[in-house]
């Protein structure tokens, strides 16, 4: 084999992942476009779900697509809603040390003047709408195979759904009052600097 026949197999191979490289940074050139625009990305994603749930509806069927799709997302409404630094493990970790006769550091501002800590999310906004995107763009595509649409009785995983999410939430809630913070920017922005008033 000459060095001339090897040079023609790495060609193909080459444009394959230049072409692999172009679709990546034009797909991240189109989430980038995406990012600032909040309300318009979830409105799309609102369509979405409204797209596969009629797709559910009218086909009578891929109702354990539906249960998937549903349980994933209150998966990542949750890590939504948690902090990214747990006060409960961190009170574990305090309880440890001061078993084990370390030194006692306070994870949460205990007073007035202690330093502001702002929440910061296990799971950003932007990931939380990208991840939830996803996975209806393949829940709807996996409507499209007899494969995925397994007889079951739907009325059983919809009241099992309803007492997952109320048993979930109410623990989440709870884990809110008890550790006093709250996941949502609500009421008037604090500005800074020269801003106008």
């Amino acid at each position: 084999m000459s060095d001339t026949d090897s040079g023609l197999e790495q060609a193909p191979l080459q444009n394959v992942s230049a072409q692999w490289s172009k679709i990546q940074r034009q797909y991240q050139q189109t989430l980038d476009r995406w990012t600032p625009h909040i309300l318009q990305r979830w409105l799309a994603l609102a369509g979405l779900v409204v797209i596969f749930f009629l797709r559910i509806v009218f086909a009578q069927g891929w109702y354990i697509v539906c249960y998937a799709l549903a349980i994933y997302l209150l998966n990542l409404l949750l890590a939504f809603l948690q902090p990214k630094f747990d006060p409960s493990l961190e009170e574990d970790l305090l309880a440890d040390e001061i078993e084990e006769g370390g030194e006692v550091v306070s994870p949460l501002p205990s007073q007035r003047d202690d330093e502001f800590r702002p929440f910061v999310r296990r799971l950003p906004e932007w990931q939380f709408w990208l991840s939830s995107t996803k996975a209806t763009v393949v829940a709807i595509f996996c409507t499209m195979f007899e494969v995925f649409d397994v007889p079951v009785y739907w009325p059983i995983l919809v009241v099992y759904f309803f007492v997952l999410f109320a048993l979930t939430m109410r623990r989440q809630i709870s884990h809110m009052i008890k550790y006093k913070y709250v996941p949502f920017d609500i009421g008037r922005k604090a500005r800074y600097g020269n801003a106008a008033r």
